[in-house]
């Protein structure tokens, strides 16, 4: 059976949106710059193969 520590310890704030939210900025703002290009290109290849695959454009142009 799992301690209960771990349960006391862990930050319940990060289960909130804002928190998860919060965390994700705090986590983006460690990466350094090479990381965050080659986070943002992995990125975008990972939205262009799931677009192709559904037979859609990866960045459609919305017209009003």
């Amino acid at each position: 059976m799992p301690e209960n520590d771990s349960l006391e310890s862990f930050d319940w704030n990060l289960t909130t949106w804002d928190g998860s939210r919060r965390e994700q900025l705090r986590r983006w703002a460690q990466l350094t710059l090479e990381e965050i290009i080659r986070a943002q290109e992995e990125m975008a290849e990972l939205s262009e193969r799931l677009a192709d695959r559904h037979g859609r454009a990866a960045n459609p142009i919305v017209e009003p």
